[in-house]
């Protein structure tokens, strides 16, 4: 692609760095989008549920909380595409609904706590000795537990809501994150150009913020990604098992436990249609986030053609 040479400080140099960004942003998703169908298909079907959550409103004519008891477990029809639950709210609106308050938690649950991992890892790799051994077995109290449990115990203690579960996952993705970013910060810190910024004076803050964390982003990346998947799943066990977001807020995860709770057998659509949204959901988040590791991976750059 031709590039705009114009004089040096004009409005012209300007809009060519305008135009070179964007040749790079769609350089780079051209490429990722050949080295990975699988996980283009994946981020579009995201963004669509993301749309889908957002314009919930816009999309559906029926409250997803009004009960009417007239139209109680009608099976899927013309009006009712996705039928109705034993409360008469239409399933298809809280499907949609639900999608909001699963992406709300898994997103901003993974963004709290990989952060968190993020800047724990990168000073407990960095600074080392006495800090990072304690800080290891702290992260290996966390690990001993699994992510549903302890969850469970932290849900137990501050009692149910949205805030208190979007807090409950994100000290869940804490140990993981940590242990990657500080496996990387380990041998980034004996990179000689961290020594020659020691050298000249550089304070341990601005290394670890102008030098170590930067090369932490790409792998910081990947764990998150990888964690909405384990994210959604956790609310949604969670809601199943009644100690998550409380109803009757819609959760694909509560959707699910609160129809087995009534009936031993419950109709076919109210367990179809949020369990089929949860694992396609799911299983693109996990697809996109591979696809995002073996895009950032140097060794897979050189397979696919620019």
């Amino acid at each position: 692609m031709s590039e705009i040479v114009a004089a040096p400080g004009g409005r012209g140099e300007a809009q060519a760095l305008v135009r070179r960004d964007d040749a790079g942003f769609w350089r780079s998703l051209r490429r990722f989008v050949r080295s990975s169908p699988t996980g283009t298909v994946a981020a579009c079907f995201l963004i669509l549920v993301a749309l889908v959550a957002i314009f919930a409103g816009q999309l559906v004519p029926f409250d997803p909380i009004e009960a009417n008891y007239g139209a109680a477990r009608l099976a899927p029809n013309a009006e009712h595409l996705f039928g109705t639950d034993h409360m008469g709210r239409d399933t298809l609106a809280r499907v949609f609904f639900g999608a909001r308050i699963s992406l709300v938690v898994a997103l901003t649950s993974v963004f709290v706590g990989d952060s968190i991992g993020l800047c724990w890892g990168v000073v407990s790799g960095y600074l080392g000795g006495r800090f990072d051994l304690i800080s290891q077995r702290i992260l290996d109290v966390m690990m001993a537990f699994p992510g549903l449990i302890l969850a469970m115990l932290l849900l137990s203690g501050v009692g149910a809501g949205l805030s208190t579960v979007i807090l409950a996952i994100a000290v869940t993705r804490i140990p993981l994150s940590t242990r990657v970013i500080r496996s990387v910060a380990l041998s980034v810190k004996e990179y000689a150009y961290v020594e020659a910024a020691k050298t000249v004076g550089a304070t341990t803050p601005r290394i670890m913020l102008r030098h170590i964390a930067p090369q932490c982003i790409a792998p910081f990346l990947v764990v998150a990604t990888a964690n909405i998947g384990v994210a959604m799943v956790t609310e949604a066990a969670l809601s199943f098992l009644g100690v998550g977001v409380p109803p009757p807020a819609p959760s694909w995860g509560n959707m699910l436990g609160g129809i087995l709770a009534e009936t031993f057998r419950p109709p076919w659509w109210l367990v179809v249609f949020p369990g089929l949204a949860l694992t396609m959901t799911v299983l693109c988040a996990n697809l996109f986030g591979d696809a995002i590791r073996d895009y950032l991976d140097p060794k897979m750059k050189g397979r696919v053609i620019e």
